[in-house]
């Protein structure tokens, strides 16, 4: 049983137990959060509709926070001694799913 889930403009695929990365949900450590399931596939039953998906509830415990890979970008025009440096590093909420449902 598995779920796709939407959160910060991106969909992830999450098991029960699995912890997965999502963008920054400004939530403390050890707390709940309730995710907006996009699809639900149970063995041969595949929930898709928002109909559907009703029922579903997908809860998952924040874990901490992470930081992503350290982007550097640079930027220049030419002939006229403009640059710059710059670098930016992307963070992240670590999130243990603790049960998907259908009910």
């Amino acid at each position: 049983m598995y779920a796709v889930i939407a959160s910060g403009g991106k969909q992830e695929k999450v098991a029960q137990g699995e912890k997965v990365q999502v963008e920054l949900l400004g939530i403390a450590d050890g707390e709940e959060v309730h995710f907006a399931p996009v699809l639900f596939v149970d063995g041969d039953t595949v929930l898709a509709t928002p109909d559907q998906l009703k029922g579903v509830s997908v809860i998952g415990r924040v874990i901490g926070t992470v930081g992503g890979p350290k982007i550097d970008g640079f930027t220049y025009k030419r002939r006229t001694n403009q640059r710059r440096r710059f670098g930016h590093r992307q963070k992240y909420s670590v999130v243990e799913i603790t049960s998907i449902a259908k009910g």
